[in-house]
């Protein structure tokens, strides 16, 4: 026994420094390597929980081969085949070809969509559809909860269900840690195919908790999709503990259903390991949607070679000759999007973000406030959203490019998340989102304006300081 603490110690020390090769095999940015490595030798204990949970490097883990992606991808590779007189736009013709070469997200034209900003509407929208569907309801969410909107979504899925219509449905097993098991074992019970995605149970599971499916898709019929930011929750309605909630959701038809069903089934495959490549699910579309609106949808994820949608803003900031206008709900950029933010601004590049005045988690409040402050150094233009929590992603870009979707400007999703955006590239559709955005911002106060009337003490500045640190985890 005298010996034990010893033994203890020598395996300790032998986890360390295998976990230390292994972050160094992973060859990351120096700067985070040798944080990591710090942490490590400086916190003993805490330092390999943290790496556990939060610092595995998954980009190089193979979930799907590449046999079952092709599979998965041929069926609307046909579809997009079969388009007659697609044209590119020439000015974003590179980043058409970026997405589709990293991503195999396949650019559709003939697409025509409903702009929602309120759950009334969106939610509105979605049961009438649910209500038509015929063949097939496919819904991925982040979060759906046990409350009387998420009670009246399952219950129009479940009479779906009995009357023969295929329904699967997709939550994150994060996103819902709260809602009670019943839930779903009622949907399940009722016929509806149900899967948690990347389900976290100790200890298969557990270094995963941090790779979440933050998306938020549904496709009824193969002929409509929906993509944007919105949960499945009373409070997309009604809003949080009294103060609003805004935020925004595209319904498509046409050819970018595709993509969007596309999206789903290669997450069907991630969770049930059954490859759905019928033709049913990939109708004719709607021949009276006739239009040169082109999209793309983009996915990324913790497990793809490439960050996919950070490499998509970054392109957008670099190649605006005008202006690019954003909304995010949580402004914690990596260092390659803050680098394009900075670099359009600085050579007279239009650039305006808005962000809550408040946000629904402090510590990301807080600790987004020192990277605000950074972009409003480099001549970006913030705008403060004080009507309420505003929790919509959306960009638009020179009149001709806009994306929505559920991607936020923060670490996680450019690389903890599995996201989906849909880019738009249509002169009439960006004019829609920069008309969302400029009403907003008529809801909003530039941050200087807001700031003259604050100064923040040393304590309070260092405080924010420290808590950006933690960025990459929030």
């Amino acid at each position: 026994m005298i010996y034990l603490h010893w033994l203890i110690f020598v395996l300790y020390v032998c986890v360390v420094l295998v976990t230390m090769v292994t972050v160094l095999m992973d060859n990351r940015q120096p700067a985070k390597t040798m944080a990591w490595v710090l942490v490590l030798i400086f916190i003993p204990v805490v330092g390999i929980v943290l790496y556990f949970f939060f610092g595995q490097n998954t980009r190089k883990e193979k979930y799907i081969s590449q046999q079952s992606m092709d599979q998965l991808t041929k069926r609307s590779m046909l579809e997009f085949a079969e388009q007659q007189n697609l044209v590119l736009p020439e000015e974003h013709a590179v980043l058409v070809k970026l997405f589709a070469s990293q991503n195999w997200a396949l650019p559709f034209k003939n697409n025509d969509t409903d702009v929602f900003t309120d759950g009334y509407a969106f939610f509105h929208s979605l049961l009438r559809d649910i209500g038509r569907a015929r063949s097939h309801i496919h819904i991925e969410t982040y979060i759906i909860c046990d409350d009387p909107l998420g009670r009246l979504v399952a219950d129009a899925l479940i009479d779906k269900a009995k009357a023969g219509v295929e329904v699967r449905f997709i939550y994150d097993d994060v996103g819902c840690w709260n809602v009670p098991g019943s839930f779903f074992e009622r949907m399940r019970s009722a016929g509806i195919d149900v899967h948690a995605f990347m389900p976290v149970k100790f200890p298969a599971f557990t270094s995963k908790v941090n790779y979440r499916n933050h998306r938020k898709l549904c496709v009824i019929d193969g002929r409509v999709g929906y993509i944007g930011g919105m949960n499945i929750a009373l409070r997309y309605i009604k809003g949080s503990k009294g103060t609003p909630w805004r935020d925004t959701h595209l319904r498509i038809r046409g050819g970018v259903v595709y993509g969007i069903q596309r999206a789903f089934l290669v997450d069907w495959y991630f969770v049930d390991r059954t490859l759905i490549t019928n033709r049913c699910y990939y109708p004719e579309q709607d021949r009276s949607v006739g239009n040169d609106c082109i999209m793309q949808v983009v996915t990324s994820s913790p497990v793809g070679q490439w960050p996919e949608m950070m490499q998509g803003y970054v392109r957008i900031l670099l190649e605006a000759k005008r202006y690019v206008y954003m909304e995010t709900p949580y402004f914690l950029p990596t260092e390659p999007v803050m680098f394009a933010m900075r670099t359009a601004a600085l050579a007279g590049i239009d650039v305006r973000l808005m962000v809550p005045l408040h946000s629904d988690a402090k510590f990301v409040e807080w600790a987004s406030r020192s990277y605000v402050q950074e972009a409003v150094d480099s001549g970006v233009r913030v705008y403060l959203y004080t009507a309420g929590f505003n929790h919509s992603k959306l960009l638009v870009s020179d009149d001709s490019l806009s994306t929505c979707g559920s991607t936020n400007i923060d670490f996680r999703s450019f690389e903890n998340n599995f996201e989906s955006n849909v880019f738009i590239y249509d002169n009439a559709m960006a004019l829609r989102i920069k008309a969302v955005f400029m009403e907003d911002m008529a809801r909003c106060v530039k941050y200087e304006d807001y700031m003259r009337s604050r100064r923040l003490s040393f304590t309070h500045r260092l405080w924010e300081s420290l808590v950006r640190m933690f960025s990459p985890l929030m």
